[in-house]
């Protein structure tokens, strides 16, 4: 998994409550179980029109969120089915931070699992993030994970909380196989007990 540090982006604005899961990635492109190749898939409903060519209306399609990695959304993001594939497609499509009020628990924890950082904000702060994001890419936020930051263009700076273990899981880049392998040792200490304890099983 990519290590997340600092990140220094566009923030696209994203002022809808209660995006699901299915709006994030529709159900037609969850026929694979790989990760990659859903970033064209991401809010797909809202990113094309009828015939497939780009909705010129969708944040994302416009200029100067096109290559934005950074996510300002409202309040209950990522509620609905509990897909891992949400994760995946914002991901493969190059966002690394989703910043909101709140999130469905299952899509928060699948964000963590899969290199992606949601932050909690109050809703002044989002309000205020939401203001800086729509200014386009004359206006980039950075995000701090190690100081839990983010700054605005203008220099102002919102704190943020988070679990340390899922912190320091992030600024490693280790996912759950990683520090169950990070533990190989001790694991083959155990088993070579066991199988001497007990040599029958």
């Amino acid at each position: 998994m990519e290590k997340f540090t600092t990140l220094t982006s566009a923030a696209a604005p994203l002022a809808i409550i209660n995006i699901d899961t299915d709006m994030i990635i529709p159900k037609d492109y969850l026929k694979t179980i790989k990760r990659t190749g859903l970033g064209k898939g991401l809010f797909a409903e809202q990113r094309y029109l009828d015939d497939g060519s780009d909705n010129p209306d969708f944040v994302l399609n416009q200029p100067a969120y096109r290559n934005a990695q950074i996510l300002v959304a409202g309040d209950n993001f990522g509620c609905g089915s509990s897909r891992e594939h949400a994760p995946w497609a914002l991901l493969d499509f190059g966002i690394r931070c989703v910043i909101s009020t709140s999130f469905a628990d299952i899509f928060y924890n699948n964000c963590f699992k899969n290199g992606v950082l949601p932050i909690v904000v109050t809703q002044e702060q989002l309000d205020e993030l939401m203001d800086d994001a729509r200014r386009g890419a004359n206006a980039t936020l950075t995000v701090d994970l190690e100081s839990q930051t983010i700054r605005g263009p203008d220099g102002g700076e919102i704190r943020f909380d988070i679990d340390a273990d899922r912190k320091h899981r992030l600024l490693n880049g280790i996912d759950d196989i990683g520090e169950t392998l990070g533990n190989v040792e001790a694991i083959d200490r155990y088993e070579t007990r066991q199988a001497d304890d007990r040599p029958w099983i």
